[in-house]
């Protein structure tokens, strides 16, 4: 049996000793594993540069939302800031709460860095109107009397509603572009979609995080409905050749944090595994999400305590996302091995490099730790995904390894990693890296979702 958290356990003490691990040594460490011959490295070089070559071809093919998506990716601050206005203002009723939204967000962003840098004349006169936008809001929360004042009283005659109205239309088409639905059911029409056919699909919720029990009821309920819908459109060969669903434990627990650790875990895991069963009852698999560093122990305690369910026995369909991003995550992975073993189970491992860097960053800095518990460099992030991928490949035994990567150098190099076994696979996130996935897809023996 894998020990509960109030008994001394190696594994346990190796993932807590990496929590605020010096970044250096834990990079010496990484490279280590991560290490290429040079007959590989070379390979992985030949396949990375085709597949970006092959993508800048596709570029110049591409539409006008396509240009816009490539110039504002989810690695740029600006990217981030509308993809979070897409999201939110599909969520907002009223126009008065949306229209502060707008002036909150686009007023400090650098819009200027990104003219010119698209070859799409549509996508500058988007810039353009971004910036100038950008600068109106800000304009409009000073009390500063220049140059910029006149232009505030001009504008605010006509311009600005006019530009907010376009930019809350253009923030509805990138809402679409991120978001299947408002629905199950209409995400899963358009899962159906011609151009979405060729992927699997694992669905979640967006919203989720339950303040009180009535929220989590709510979203339980919403988990419920979902697995349903898909169970009743779908009849695979096997549950990895299914659409599947991403559970937050957080959205099934309004006090789902460390020092209610014992009331989480006696009231959740009846949800998680109730869950587990509907989902293994419709053929398909059920993703559990990671969440911020300080929850992951609470994560894994839930997710072994249904992960060892005797009516789960032999369904393999019950799985974890991991971030890389978190020194942990080697240990992790040899934890969730040892489960593995316990149980019997294979257990579906989604290698994904972290969503909440900024909150992980500022968190520990409140705390006042000496260390955080995420690298603090990209290239440190990208290492560690990296040598993951590959302990993980070693392990196929005890993981079923899903990659979530729209980084071609990461895809090469785990396709050099898995060899010839195709027991594996690729995931994005929809609306992203289609143009990369659309080169990869082509090749021999990949895997996708």
């Amino acid at each position: 049996m894998l020990p509960g958290p109030g008994t001394r356990d190696p594994l346990r003490d190796e993932i807590d000793r990496n929590y605020h691990a010096d970044e250096a040594a834990a990079v010496g460490a990484l490279l280590a594993a991560a290490r290429l011959d040079s007959d590989a490295a070379e390979r992985v070089d030949r396949l990375a540069q085709s597949l970006v070559t092959a993508v800048r071809v596709r570029k110049d093919e591409q539409g006008l939302l396509d240009a816009f998506m490539q110039e504002y990716d989810l690695s740029s601050e600006e990217g981030v800031i509308l993809m979070c206005l897409a999201e939110a203002l599909l969520r907002i009723p009223d126009d008065d709460t949306a229209e502060k939204l707008i002036a909150d967000k686009l007023g400090d962003a650098d819009w200027e860095s990104h003219l010119g840098k698209s070859s799409s004349l549509l996508v500058n006169a988007s810039t353009w109107g971004l910036m100038l936008t950008g600068k109106l809001v800000a304009i409009s929360e000073s009390r500063q009397f220049s140059l910029k004042t006149a232009l505030k009283r001009l504008v605010n005659r006509s311009g600005e509603p006019m530009v907010r109205t376009a930019i809350r239309q253009a923030m509805r088409i990138m809402g679409h572009q991120y978001v299947m639905g408002r629905t199950i059911d209409e995400a899963m029409d358009r899962a159906q979609q011609k151009k979405n056919r060729i992927y699997r699909h694992s669905f979640d919720m967006l919203g989720e995080a339950a303040l009180t029990a009535e929220d989590s009821d709510r979203y339980m309920e919403s988990y419920r409905s979902a697995i349903e819908a898909i169970g009743s459109r779908e009849d695979p060969e096997d549950i990895f050749a299914a659409s599947s669903i991403s559970v937050k434990l957080s959205a099934l627990h309004p006090r789902f944090e460390i020092g209610q650790g014992e009331r989480v875990r006696r009231e959740l895991t009846p949800r998680l595994h109730e869950l587990a069963t509907l989902a293994m009852a419709n053929g398909m698999a059920l993703t559990v999400d990671t969440e911020e560093a300080d929850r992951l122990m609470l994560t894994l305690d839930v997710f072994a305590d249904v992960l060892r369910k005797p009516d789960l026995a032999g369904w393999n369909g019950l799985g974890l996302a991991l971030q890389t991003y978190q020194k942990r995550a080697p240990a992790v992975i040899d934890l969730l091995a040892a489960l593995s073993r316990e149980t019997s189970q294979r257990i579906p491992l989604r290698l994904v490099k972290g969503a909440y860097w900024d909150a992980e960053i500022k968190h520990a800095q409140v705390e006042g730790y000496a260390g955080y518990p995420v690298f603090t460099r990209k290239a440190s992030t990208d290492l560690s995904f990296i040598a993951c991928a590959r302990q993980v490949l070693a392990l196929r035994q005890a993981f079923y390894p899903q990659f979530a990567t729209h980084n071609a150098h990461t895809i090469a190099v785990v396709t050099e990693l898995a060899g010839d076994r195709l027991d594996y696979e690729f995931q994005r996130l929809h609306g992203m890296g289609e143009d990369l996935y659309g080169v990869v897809m082509k090749g021999n023996g990949f895997r996708q979702a």
